[in-house]
């Protein structure tokens, strides 16, 4: 398994789970993160906690040149049966290259988004891999259309139920407010940098116009503070007495809040998931926006819910030039506004209702032991790990209501 950016490392993490769970002595090598290497994968090289998104550096570049020689070198001393590229196309693309001609099968997990961008990529997607896992719905029957085959598994998010007391049971203690609002600020250094001065910004107007106002922001990981911290400072912006911190508790975090201003992501979808209110930002470079992006990226929308839903249901500034205000406005509009505010709630449990029954890292579990030429698995998983994501949605309406 090849992941290069921390929700590549949690989705193939999952799966590595399930794969040592059916096939206890089952060899699993990757380049990877700390999560895979927790769930029983030995990690060749850590990789992506300096993940980049967009246009690399040279810096960048050269790295991944380096491990891809590494990775050809260590394969001709360790014959494998299926590479999984999990996510991140432009990193993992030179390694299918690698692999898929040396008679090994390519197992996508996580399929490239290439419906969003570069659809004409089709044709070396097509060169490069035998079977495609989507997380997203509509997926499969894009990739069909094109010749590749294609499976929607479903998506690791919505995978267990939530333990709704055990998150009580961790914010307990933590600031209440009329408003409670969650800043969620990425996970990439770049979209750190320049993204969270927006919403810092925007929380500092919101809490000046609504007294009793707090804040919390999810870092991912305890060494995020204090680059927080530092951005907020450099971006000339005091940290306000009524914002908090704290780190790998998206989850409790978005329990917590009544609303998000968040950093476009796969944490859209997890936010979603507890069908929590939301403004969704993201901003990148405008010259790498105007001269190459505009002309590449074809939705109509940028972020997850929206491609979902196939329309805005959720407000979406991507991509974002101006200040902070704009996205303090557009949290206005719901915060003051009780009928708007429920019905971007009823729209998101519309949207979670279709990932609910499918079981994405059994199903892709499935799949890799196919092509691997493994046993059919014929035992069933742990207790717990056959959720009902029904049932969740319909508990957290009942706990919201």
């Amino acid at each position: 398994m090849t992941a290069f950016e921390p929700s590549g490392d949690d989705h193939a993490a999952a799966v590595i789970r399930v794969l040592k769970h059916r096939y206890p002595d089952l060899k699993i090598f990757g380049w990877g993160g700390r999560r895979m290497r927790e769930a029983g994968a030995e990690i060749i090289e850590l990789t992506g906690d300096d993940a980049v998104m967009g246009v690399p550096g040279l810096q960048k570049i050269r790295e991944h040149k380096r491990m891809n020689e590494d990775i050809e070198r260590w394969l001709d001393k360790n014959p494998v049966a299926v590479h999984v590229p999990v996510d991140s196309p432009g990193a993992n693309f030179p390694v299918c290259k690698i692999t898929k001609p040396r008679g090994i099968k390519v197992v996508h997990l996580v399929a490239p988004q290439l419906w969003a961008w570069a659809p004409w990529r089709i044709h070396k997607l097509r060169r490069l891999t035998d079977h495609v896992m989507c997380v997203l719905p509509f997926e499969p029957d894009w990739f069909s259309k094109r010749g590749v085959e294609a499976t929607f598994i479903g998506h690791q998010l919505f995978d267990e139920p939530l333990d709704y007391n055990a998150l009580d049971e961790r914010i307990a203690n933590w600031p209440t407010g009329p408003q409670q609002i969650a800043l969620m600020p990425g996970s990439r250094p770049g979209e750190m940098k320049n993204n969270f001065p927006l919403l810092l910004g925007a929380y500092i107007k919101l809490a000046a116009e609504h007294p009793g106002m707090v804040g919390m922001v999810a870092a991912t990981r305890p060494e995020i503070e204090p680059v927080l911290r530092k951005i907020a400072k450099e971006a000339g912006l005091d940290w306000p007495d009524s914002l908090s911190i704290t780190h790998a508790q998206t989850d409790a975090v978005t329990r917590w809040c009544s609303f998000a201003l968040v950093v476009s992501g796969t944490v859209t979808l997890q936010i979603a998931r507890q069908h929590k209110p939301m403004v969704i930002v993201y901003k990148s470079s405008r010259l790498i926006w105007s001269l190459i992006a505009r002309w590449f990226i074809l939705t109509k929308f940028f972020t997850l819910p929206n491609i979902v839903a196939g329309r805005e249901i959720v407000p979406e500034l991507v991509p974002h030039f101006a200040g902070a205000e704009p996205i303090a406005d557009r949290a206005v509009a719901f915060l003051e506004n009780p009928d708007s505010y429920q019905t971007q709630v009823r729209e998101l449990v519309a949207l979670t209702d279709q990932f609910a029954g499918a079981h994405a890292s059994e199903n892709a579990a499935t799949i890799i032991a196919r092509f691997a030429g493994l046993p059919e698995y014929q035992g069933s998983q742990p207790e717990g790990d056959h959720p009902d994501p029904a049932a969740g949605v319909a508990g957290a309406v009942a706990d919201r209501n």
